[in-house]
């Protein structure tokens, strides 16, 4: 009797331990995104580049550097040779010194150091890069195409930041699951599946089956890229997200009013319904039983490529689940 006396003791103790610990990293990860946003509203107010843009470019560059930490505050990285100039071959800190070897690195905190490695320097020298182009959109697009000189990273972080600009906010970590849930609905993992139509090919996603006319949802913060017909996907619209991912939906039976191309969107917006569209021309509907094919592609800065979204599924399923119960 005793000792199932100190097991349930032992328990009660191990779960307090657990929620403490839960309770703590979430309010770590909070006080991470506060300190990150007010960083770039301080940056905003040196330099007048909107906060928003600023944010979406570490975002961005948070998404394709695979060597950071956890905890890292800011992931911006501008290459050395940029930063202290050509022939600072000591990699000197002093702004006066950068200067003289023509080196974009600034003092965002006025110790009179440029420091690659400090936040408030990175984020002023940025911006400060960007703003020899002009402070319009169009000139803060301009300066980020001669940072990265890549038209994607452009539209995404242009993307990101009107996301951000929307919900005047960068923590935006909800996700919804993309079939109503209150619907009948089954799903299974199909990635990498073959795929006959069309030729050799596999399948890049996971068919979830539903009938006719269940509402399809976005899973997540992001901005409407693509939309209309294709040849494989029937009709279908694809959502690029705060992360680099985008987001694909395919065999629509239709859209829902007021979807376009460039709107902004959250978790649990109405997209359209599933349908069976697809294989064929514009129309071609009824070759394959109704569902919804979801498929994710990531971008990690000179690439794009899909993964399996199937484990993202079932954990947004159970997010749904809870919110509903």
């Amino acid at each position: 009797m005793y000792e199932k006396s100190y097991y349930f003791i032992f328990i009660f103790i191990l779960s307090l331990f657990s929620l403490a610990h839960t309770v703590h990293a979430e309010e770590e990860e909070n006080n991470i995104y506060d300190e990150r946003l007010s960083l770039y509203k301080k940056t905003e107010a040196l330099t007048q580049i909107p906060w928003y843009y600023i944010a979406a470019i570490d975002q961005y560059e948070r998404q394709i550097h695979k060597d950071l930490e956890d905890d890292q505050l800011i992931s911006i990285q501008i290459p050395e040779e940029m930063w202290f100039g050509i022939g600072n071959s000591s990699f000197e800190k002093d702004v006066n010194i950068i200067n003289m070897f023509n080196g974009k690195g600034k003092d965002g905190n006025d110790d009179r150091i440029a420091d690659p490695n400090e936040p408030e320097d990175v984020l002023y020298t940025m911006a400060n890069f960007i703003l020899e182009y002009g402070q319009s959109e169009d000139d803060i697009m301009i300066g980020i195409w001669n940072f990265y000189k890549r038209d994607l990273a452009v539209h995404t972080i242009k993307n990101t930041a009107k996301v951000f600009k929307k919900f005047q906010d960068i923590n935006l970590t909800d996700r919804d699951f993309p079939v109503a849930i209150n619907y009948n609905y089954s799903y299974r993992n199909t990635w990498g599946d073959r795929r006959g139509f069309g030729g050799n090919r596999i399948h890049e996603g996971t068919d979830i089956f539903a009938d006719y006319g269940t509402p399809v949802k976005s899973t997540t913060y992001g901005v409407v890229e693509l939309k209309g017909w294709n040849l494989y996907g029937g009709w279908r619209i694809g959502i690029r997200d705060i992360y680099n991912i985008y987001h694909y939906y395919a065999h629509l039976s239709g859209y829902e009013e007021g979807v376009e191309v460039g709107q902004i969107v959250k978790p649990g917006d109405v997209l359209g319904k599933v349908g069976s569209t697809g294989y064929g021309p514009p129309g071609t509907s009824g070759k394959f039983p109704p569902h919804l094919h979801y498929g994710m592609y990531k971008d990690n800065g000179y690439s794009e490529w899909s993964f399996d979204p199937y484990p993202y599924l079932k954990k947004w399923e159970r997010m749904a689940k809870q919110k509903r119960n």
